[in-house]
């Protein structure tokens, strides 16, 4: 069973209270994560990284990707690891 919609809760004393019934079993487990205020991009913003990851998705669809590894062992040799 899976929740498709998002859940909101508030912080009092320290216990997570949901704001609206939920209906769900007992003892069912539910991750809550915080949302990031400051990461809501405006129109623009959106509408640039949609540009991109369509660029990308062309790319490699176009065999032009780097294969997981070689980014990975970059990355690794940039931090001296």
């Amino acid at each position: 069973m899976g929740v498709t919609h998002a859940l909101r809760a508030t912080v009092k004393d320290g216990r997570l209270v949901l704001d609206e019934p939920v209906d769900l079993p007992d003892g069912t487990v539910v991750d809550l994560m915080p949302i990031d205020q400051g990461d809501d991009p405006d129109d623009a913003d959106r509408a640039r990284l949609h540009a991109a990851l369509d660029r990308s998705q062309r790319d490699f669809l176009a065999g032009k990707g780097i294969p997981a590894e070689d980014v990975l062992a970059e990355l690794r040799a940039r931090s001296g690891r």
